[in-house]
């Protein structure tokens, strides 16, 4: 796609040459733009005031549970207790309002993730300045870690914060294979429920059991800020953390210039087993990270270095996606933006192989084609081997910043974020005032070009109930069987003969990805549903 481009500022080019390449150019064009997913329906939800979503999941009744910041006492929003609060919509499946509510206490409170849980209720996590109301235990410090787990119907069921004197705040939350929950973010205490901090702000992971009491803590990091934003449960039973760092001591080696991508692989237990640092020369910052069925992993986030591991700049910040093998290896890496900042947010896998990643963007050139405004929504697909396979923005010709992405179980997606606009892409929403929830509902893809192949093998009974066989048409081998949620956390790891049984008695019911991996290292992909 880029050869018309470099055509073009060559001085000596014939123009047989030049007409050909626009041909090429216009040909890769056609193609990237029929396999974008488009629009099925959108909607904006808040008051007056700002009001945005940060993140997003599908329910087993296909509907949508949404968590973000909300200032606003009016329109869409009732029950404010005071400054920023959680707010917490259930939507439908076609993004009705089901129920909605107000968390927090008289001063702000922040959601940064939540979950829908294998109980059927949701778990919402972020930072607490507040010690009244819906929050008790506050530690007193500038804030605490908040974590709301809710009933089916939006009902407080518990509560607890995490934290010590400092500034304590969770930014990501998983739910483990033992039905407790692993949390990321970040802590500046050395007290209260911290046990220990290198400097500044430190990685702060929390394992909590599924009442939320805690099992282990630790902090990892240097003697400057170190910044943990997302954390998944891995293939061993471990954890794979991901932010940025500043420092360049302690926990942390290789700083490459004033932050840099830190990634952090920590045991069953906690216990620190690798580290890497990734970036350039100046402002590089992980949002969120996959763990593939291979073991390997990607990295996603925003960069402002063109120097180091960064092999292409466009300017400001541009979205980074990098692949490491499940040692920290670098295999390659991706940079993909224009001239302005390209804020990389969430990543999920694309169910016919490669990745979808969202964010927000303000370029009008370089990848990014079809930006109507100051900001928008700006999600791409990029292949396995790394390669950009299309890109698409949505939203208006104000500000609309996207914060998180989910796969659906119509093989869609859905976006959520805020929005300032009410034309464009967003024509016939509401907009109350300054930002609302902005939640978008995309088609599936039209076509999933992958170098992963498609599944051959049998995959039966589907729907399933206690068990599923799997049946490769490599016949004597065994297959490693990976099953996924719509978010791309990993539940099930087993191997099992090939034509053999899969105890699946412990999912909950909904949609799942499974991936199969046979003798001879071909994997196949698929989708179970368990009723």
């Amino acid at each position: 796609m880029y050869l018309p481009i470099v055509n073009q500022k060559r001085a000596c080019v014939s123009m047989l040459m030049k007409s050909l390449t626009l041909i090429f150019f216009c040909c890769g064009l056609v193609g990237m733009l029929s396999s974008q997913p488009t629009i099925q329906w959108q909607k904006t939800f808040g008051g007056s005031s700002y009001d945005e979503a940060f993140d997003i999941v599908q329910t087993n009744d296909n509907g949508y549970i949404v968590a973000g910041i909300s200032i606003s006492n009016d329109g869409d929003i009732f029950g404010n207790h005071g400054g920023d609060d959680f707010w917490v919509l259930k939507l439908s499946n076609i993004g009705s309002i089901e129920w909605k509510r107000s968390l927090g206490g008289s001063s702000n409170d922040g959601v940064r993730t939540l979950l829908s849980t294998v109980d059927g209720g949701y778990i919402v996590a972020g930072y607490t300045a507040s010690n009244n109301y819906d929050v008790s235990g506050n530690h007193g410090g500038i804030s605490d870690g908040w974590v709301v787990k809710l009933s089916s119907t939006g009902a407080i069921e518990w509560q607890k914060a995490l934290g010590g004197s400092g500034r304590d705040e969770i930014w990501s939350i998983q739910q483990t294979l033992g039905h407790g929950y692993i949390l990321a973010g970040r802590s500046s205490s050395n007290d209260g429920d911290v046990s220990s901090n290198q400097g500044q702000l430190d990685f702060w992971v929390v394992k909590i059991d599924a009442s939320g009491e805690i099992q282990w803590q630790k902090s990892f990091g240097g003697s400057k800020d170190d910044l943990a934003a997302s954390v998944k449960q891995t293939l061993d039973g471990g954890y794979i953390v991901v932010g940025e760092t500043a420092s360049s001591d302690g926990d942390v080696t290789g700083l490459q210039g004033n932050i840099d991508f830190w990634v952090v692989k920590l045991s069953p237990s906690g216990t620190l087993e690798w580290q890497k640092t990734l970036g350039g020369n100046n402002w590089d910052t992980a949002s969120d990270v996959i763990q593939n069925s291979d073991g390997s992993y990607i990295v996603v986030g925003y960069v402002g270095s063109g120097t180091g591991d960064i092999s292409v700049y466009y300017g400001l910040f541009d979205y980074w996606i990098v692949k490491l093998s499940n040692t920290g290896e670098l295999l390659w890496e991706k940079t993909v933006g224009g001239t302005k900042p390209d804020y990389a947010r969430a990543i999920t896998p694309a169910i016919g192989g490669g990745y979808i990643v969202a964010g927000g963007s303000s370029s009008t050139d370089g990848d990014v084609i079809g930006n109507d405004g100051a900001g928008e929504f700006w999600v791409v697909k990029i292949s396995e081997a790394g390669e950009l396979v299309w890109q698409q923005t949505y939203g208006g010709t104000k500000n609309d910043y996207g914060f998180a992405i989910g796969n659906t179980s119509d093989n869609g997606f859905v976006l959520a974020g805020y929005s300032w606009s009410s034309d464009g892409d967003l024509s016939g929403s509401l907009n109350r005032g300054k930002s609302d929830f902005c939640i978008i509902k995309l088609s599936p893809e039209p076509s999933t070009p992958t170098s992963t192949p498609a599944i051959p093998h049998t995959l039966y009974p589907n729907p399933a109930h206690n068990t599923i066989t799997l049946q490769a048409p490599n016949a004597g081998t065994t297959l490693n069987v990976t099953i996924y949620d719509l978010l791309g956390r990993i539940l099930l790891r087993e191997e099992i003969p090939n034509g053999g049984q899969l105890n699946i008695a412990t999912l909950q019911k909904g949609v799942y990805f499974v991936s199969a991996e046979d003798g001879d290292g071909t994997v196949f992909r698929g989708k179970l549903e368990k009723e």
